[in-house]
């Protein structure tokens, strides 16, 4: 049992664990059923044990669904099944405390400690209206995930794929793959006219899983691999800046990850 406590609010907290993720339920009522998924149909079930609106929620975990399909009597499931997630909203002279705590495995409790820190984050700017707008890109590489990793994390790879557009390159790249590790990558037009750093610190890494990181300007941006039959889904979320339209910031970043589809798989 652990808990976690923060200001916010209850809507869908999944996006602080995994890009694309959310809660499929036909209503919130006790008894309820809810499927959380990864937006690949992976996930688990779970059914709603309590729900005091403003006051408290309640989940009991019954299994896992894989490729959309409910698994409740492995031998997997039942190390856990019956496990609750519990919350608990506390207001006081105008502001609200939330406190998380769950029954879990030893084995996954380091996971949670990490991940819930993150949610919580975005529950209170979601509250607090301080939310950034996010965009995700996502691409589907012919590849597995070890490579993709490998070509995603490796200047040596690095130089060579990113770049929106054929006019521009990546001369020089720099990776600590690492928590508090920093990045850089330089972005220059071919024609020597114009050239900028790309960079910011690693929040988080999980091997051939996550890199969660802070741009130089203080955005966030969150990279997921998913592998399904030896193919690899790259999701990319990265806060907005004021610049440039959603759109244009929207192609630009997924121009760079096509181009990164194409080289993991041609190499």
């Amino acid at each position: 049992m652990g808990s976690v406590m923060g200001p916010g609010c209850l809507p869908n907290m999944d996006p602080g664990f995994a890009e694309g993720s959310a809660v499929k339920t036909d209503n919130w009522k006790e008894g309820s059923k809810l499927h959380f998924h990864d937006g690949n149909g992976n996930g688990m079930v779970s059914e709603v044990a309590a729900n005091r609106p403003n006051e408290y929620m309640s989940f009991r975990h019954l299994g896992f669904v894989k490729d959309g399909v409910e698994d409740t009597t492995s031998d997997e499931v039942k190390k856990w099944s019956g496990a609750t997630e519990n919350y608990t909203l506390k207001g006081e002279n105008g502001a609200t405390e939330l406190l998380v705590d769950m029954e879990i495995n030893d084995e996954y409790k380091a996971m949670f400690e990490k991940m819930w820190p993150n949610a919580l984050a975005i529950v209170k700017e979601l509250a607090e209206g301080t939310a950034r707008t996010t965009i995700t890109v996502s691409a589907e590489v012919n590849a597995p995930v070890e490579k993709v990793w490998n070509c995603w994390t490796n200047p040596g790879h690095i130089t060579r794929w990113n770049q929106a557009s054929d006019d521009w390159h990546c001369p020089r790249a720099e990776n600590d793959l690492r928590p508090g590790g920093k990045f850089s990558a330089i972005m220059a037009a071919k024609d020597g006219s114009y050239s900028f750093v790309f960079g910011g610190v690693h929040d988080e890494v999980v091997k051939h899983r996550l890199i969660a990181s802070t741009m130089d300007d203080g955005r966030k941006m969150r990279v997921l691999l998913s592998e399904k039959n030896g193919k690899t889904v790259v999701n990319e979320g990265f806060e907005t800046e004021n610049e440039n339209s959603l759109e244009l910031q929207r192609m630009g970043w997924q121009a760079i990850l096509n181009n990164f589809k194409s080289y993991t798989e041609s190499h």
